[in-house]
């Protein structure tokens, strides 16, 4: 008799639990299937999304080498599609500058470059290197004290052009007949780190040709030093 009153309230008991299962189910499973949902629609949009950024991506290759091949490339490369992007459009902007460059129209490629860097200030790195460009495009076509700011801006410490930055600046200075600043200021880049191999041996050239040791050595460098020429 015992056994059957076990029994009996075993039976009672797996009732009363798939009842209480059955009711919280009913009552929160709702949350459940949400959360499910939401998970499998957020694979979906990220894998769509990432199917769009592929295929605008592409698009935009193709639209550029399309223009490499056109005969007005400056016009094809400026009339690309950026699709929004503003880090495409600076792109499609320096190489429409490095066709006009290649053309012979220097200043007006200059002009290009300075303009989209101005139009995209926010991407740091593609910004300076179009201002970098402008500077080494125009040559000492650019007004000095133009110049001067540009490249005291790019050379600051930690900048990502610093070192060309100061290349040029160098360059500058041999332009303007300051040699012997010149000369300090290459004796200090060549001091820094991060030197890349192309670069030292650009500097030790130059040096060369200045008439000055080659080799590394210590000596301050007239960074702050204004370009232009002093009235």
């Amino acid at each position: 008799m015992a056994n059957q009153n076990d029994s009996f309230i075993d039976e009672v008991t797996d009732d009363l639990r798939r009842d209480r299962l059955f009711a919280a189910f009913r009552r929160f499973g709702w949350i459940a299937i949400a959360l499910i949902l939401a998970m499998v629609g957020w694979s979906v949009w990220r894998e769509y999304s990432a199917n769009q950024a592929e295929a605008k991506a592409r698009a935009w290759g193709d639209a550029v080498l399309a223009a490499q091949e056109s005969p007005e490339r400056a016009t094809a490369f400026a009339a690309v599609d950026a699709d929004g992007s503003a880090g495409r459009k600076l792109l499609a902007e320096m190489l429409a500058a490095g066709a006009e460059a290649e053309a012979g129209e220097a200043q007006q490629a200059s002009e290009r470059l300075l303009a989209a860097a101005n139009a995209s200030p926010e991407d740091t790195l593609l910004h300076d290197l179009a201002l970098l460009k402008a500077v080494m495009v125009a040559g000492p076509g650019m007004d000095a004290a133009k110049r001067d700011g540009i490249l005291s801006q790019l050379s600051k410490p930690g900048a990502p052009f610093e070192l060309l930055a100061l290349e040029q600046k160098a360059v500058a200075l041999i332009g303007a007949g300051r040699t012997e600043d010149a000369t300090m200021l290459i004796r200090q880049i060549q001091q820094k780190d991060g030197l890349s191999e192309p670069l030292r041996r650009r500097l030790g050239e130059v040096m060369i040709t200045l008439g000055a040791d080659p080799d590394e050595a210590q000596g301050p460098g007239p960074q702050s030093m204004p370009i232009a020429p002093s009235e």
